[in-house]
């Protein structure tokens, strides 16, 4: 049985297998996080292991918080298991709600709560092998060419995210950042 993770029945949420939600398209909680290094945003490549959307392109780290675990520690704590990040406390920043394929007879209905954090230009980053194949440093404006060149390359949610809610999730940071 895979990870227990947060789902709603009925409008109650309830401990729900993480498989079973995805294969059910059953609307969950979720968590993201978005890293910037000055103007540029932190990036993986998701590991061809994953059991959806492997090999693609995504923000800095997203999960879906356990049964209990407050969002703003299950982003703490993704970005360590993801990425080796310790020592960032990311800032909660917009809530949304998607609905995507992602491929695999798999549906992601994400309730999300989207984090972003500030990191120093020394942060170390070691990323686990089962999790992230890759990671890069990309600007904002690159980042958005790039999707519109190449949207294939992309996670769906990294896509909804930038098209819909970057006002809400980068609002003046983005802009302060692009100014250093």
């Amino acid at each position: 049985m895979s990870e227990l993770i947060q789902a709603w029945d009925n409008g109650t949420l309830v401990p729900t297998e993480k498989l079973a939600a995805h294969r059910d398209g059953r609307r969950h909680r979720a968590v993201s996080v978005f890293v910037f290094r000055g103007a540029e945003i932190l990036l993986q490549r998701r590991a061809l292991g994953k059991y959806h959307t492997p090999g693609l392109w995504a923000n800095t780290c997203c999960t879906h918080p356990g049964w209990g675990e407050e969002p703003s520690d299950c982003a703490v704590r993704r970005l360590n298991q993801e990425l080796g990040i310790t020592g960032l406390y990311p800032e909660y920043r917009h809530q949304l709600e998607y609905r995507a394929d992602v491929g695999g007879g798999m549906i992601e209905h994400e309730v999300v709560d989207v984090f972003l954090a500030h990191a120093r230009r020394d942060l170390q980053v070691t990323p686990n092998p089962d999790e992230v194949m890759e990671i890069r440093w990309t600007g904002y404006h690159d980042l958005l060419a790039e999707v519109a060149r190449h949207p294939e390359r992309f996670t769906p949610w990294l896509k909804i995210y930038l098209d819909g809610h970057a006002d809400q999730i980068f609002g003046p940071d983005l802009i302060m950042a692009s100014q250093r």
